[in-house]
């Protein structure tokens, strides 16, 4: 069975090379019925944050990536980890290191003085004399000294790192709490994982865990790492373009769909595909086929999905998510005309909502500029005139080609051009020039509203 795992430290938020990361183990276990497991890496328990891992929860609930069973934290692990490490120590793969930190730094400024890469010299490896006093030893593992240590990169290919490169790095500190690559390694294996999927700032510490594994007679999974999104310039992803909490996109309007579907394409591709549904994603994607070099973020793309999903969600739907954002339109008793007239200029939520309002609300104040472009002229007089022939109208009108055939009788009598009555017509309902069409902002809002509006300024305009 396939085991896949995506493994967050709760001491910021999760960013979307985060969730690309999760997304793309959780892809691989849909894909192969397997298992998508969540692991809290919570082992510096003085950074954790407690809005930081509800964020991360918040997120996955969001995008709709559901993990099986439980969320495992590692802060509750900590016997077990000793357990581990005790048993390391008894077979002689691991030892006690009494080097003071002074010592280490001066062994390290030693070695960059002869332009040597700083590591740990083994002074202790074979120790069997009486240690120093007032030393908390840390417990070091006992690396290879010679050889290779290879293993095959799902991504990047096969790695081969000297052993000499790996010193006898620590897994448990003079405190007894232990390190990062340990507890990865020994909860990697627990879990039963298959498949590692994570970032390539992660490609280093993999021999470090390799290590580990051998030494515990652990099988190896699958190891991929995914090169970094880097921003439009090519430098590394800043809060600023778009690194920032998963969460912040839905406050920005932003659908999961669109979100999830942007992320899958940078480092994955399919052909010339640009829009894929979650079920798509899943019976296609394949870890083998993610881009070896670095992916860009690009803003525009995510609006242009963003826009393709919110054009092509139904309405209902639409109506549900708008309340997050200020607007309450589901009982409106023209909801389809009413989101179908603004959903072509509604890039996000945010953008729509604000679409929707301009439309219901009475404009509480007109832009200068359109003001001064449109209310120029005969505008009054014909605005007032529109007015009169909107309230004389032979028969009801509701849709917006019955308001089309006013305004083009209007145009027809008068001998004038659309521009000369559209213009201050759109400012006088909506306060500026943007917008959707006359006929559809009218069948929306009725007559009784329309003529209000005109009225509304073509009083402001004679005081």
């Amino acid at each position: 069975m396939t085991i896949t795992r995506f493994a967050p430290s709760p001491t910021g938020y999760l960013h979307i090379g985060g969730l690309r990361t999760a997304l793309f183990s959780w892809l691989w276990a849909k894909k192969n019925s397997g298992k998508f497991l969540l692991r809290i890496e919570d082992t510096d328990l003085s950074r954790n944050s407690e809005a930081a891992l509800q964020a991360i929860l918040e997120a996955f609930d969001w995008v709709g990536m559901s993990y099986d069973g439980e969320a495992i934290y590692q802060s509750k692990r900590f016997d077990l980890y000793k357990e581990y490490i005790e048993q390391l120590l008894e077979a002689g793969k691991a030892y006690k290191c009494y080097m003071s930190k002074e010592e280490l730094d001066k062994l390290r400024e030693e070695q960059m003085a002869r332009g040597e890469r700083p590591r740990y010299d083994g002074r202790y490896r074979d120790f069997d004399g009486t240690p120093p006093e007032g030393i908390e030893p840390v417990i070091r593992i006992k690396a290879p000294q010679e050889g290779n240590i290879i293993f095959k990169d799902g991504v990047k290919g096969e790695i081969c790192i000297a052993a000499t490169e790996v010193d006898d790095f620590v897994i448990a500190r003079g405190d007894g709490t232990p390190t990062y690559n340990f507890v990865v390694a020994i909860d990697d294996a627990l879990m039963g994982m298959t498949d590692v999927i994570r970032g390539d700032d992660h490609l280093y510490n993999t021999p470090k865990q390799i290590v580990i594994y051998e030494a515990l007679g652990f099988a190896l999974p699958n190891f991929y790492h995914v090169a970094m999104i880097n921003n439009e310039q090519g430098k590394k992803l800043s809060k600023r373009d778009g690194a920032t909490d998963v969460m912040d996109y839905k406050r920005l309007g932003y659908l999961p769909e669109a979100l999830l579907n942007f992320l899958v394409r940078l480092g994955w591709s399919h052909g010339d595909q640009e829009i894929f549904s979650v079920e798509e994603m899943i019976r296609l994607f394949d870890p083998k086929n993610i881009n070896k070099s670095s992916s860009s973020y690009n803003l525009d793309k995510l609006l242009w999905l963003n826009a393709h999903y919110i054009k092509n969600m139904p309405n209902k739907k639409l109506a549900t998510l708008l309340k997050a954002y200020g607007v309450e339109v589901e009982g409106h008793d023209k909801l389809e005309l009413l989101l179908d007239a603004t959903k072509e200029r509604g890039k996000t939520l945010v953008a729509l909502a604000a679409q929707i309002n301009l439309i219901l609300n009475d404009p509480a104040e007109y832009e200068e500029k359109d003001t001064k472009k449109a209310f120029k002229g005969e505008a009054m007089n014909y605005l007032a005139d529109f007015a009169e022939m909107l309230v004389g109208w032979e028969k009801p009108l509701h849709t917006p080609p019955e308001y089309h055939e006013v305004l083009d009788r209007f145009v027809n009598e008068n001998g004038i051009g659309f521009g000369k009555i559209g213009q201050p017509l759109r400012v006088a309902l909506l306060g500026s020039m943007t917008g959707s069409g006359l006929d559809e902002i009218m069948a929306i809002i009725g007559v009784e509203e329309t003529v209000h509006r005109i009225n509304k300024v073509l009083k402001l305009h004679t005081l």
